[in-house]
């Protein structure tokens, strides 16, 4: 059996469960991606692929007082690699051609890339996504949760309509 987008919690629903209110910095890129992690964890029973969704920390600003930068230091020498996509998805998929009835599109797991307003990928992110693409996965870059979730949508094959 196939589970649809239609039988998932959106955001909206989630936010309106919340009750959140009140003023706070913007951080945009930041909202959307804890938005898209919301979806995920109240989705992941019913669909158990959402469970392995990670956030890759990679571009964490350690700026400031308080010993932030030697968190920064410790993240780099344990292997934080600048440019890295923000968020992974380690489910290999392939996809049946409709055509001939045989695996069409393989992928070896997904990769997202949060972006917010008219932010663009630095020199490198885009050395990442071309060798993680050139590497067998998908990835995409995503200006909200909700596009997120559409791809993710769309990469588990969630909307198809036919029976396993």
């Amino acid at each position: 059996m196939r589970i649809t987008l239609m039988e998932t919690m959106t955001i909206d629903e989630y936010k309106a469960l919340q009750g959140k209110s009140g003023k706070k910095k913007a951080t945009p890129e930041h909202d959307e991606q804890v938005a898209l992690f919301y979806w995920a964890e109240l989705n992941s029973n019913k669909i158990p692929s959402l469970k392995l969704l990670m956030a890759i920390p990679n571009g964490a600003s350690y700026g400031g007082g308080g010993g932030r930068w030697n968190i920064a230091k410790r993240m780099k020498d344990e292997g934080v690699k600048k440019g890295v996509p923000d968020v992974f998805l380690p489910v290999p998929m392939m996809y049946m051609d409709e055509n001939t009835n045989e695996i069409g599109k393989v992928s070896a797991g997904l990769w997202i890339e949060m972006k917010a307003g008219k932010n663009k990928t630095s020199d490198e992110q885009d050395w990442w996504i071309e060798q993680l693409r050139e590497a067998g996965y998908r990835v995409e870059v995503c200006y909200s949760s909700q596009e997120a979730i559409d791809v993710i949508t769309d990469y588990l094959d969630l909307n198809s309509n036919k029976d396993e």
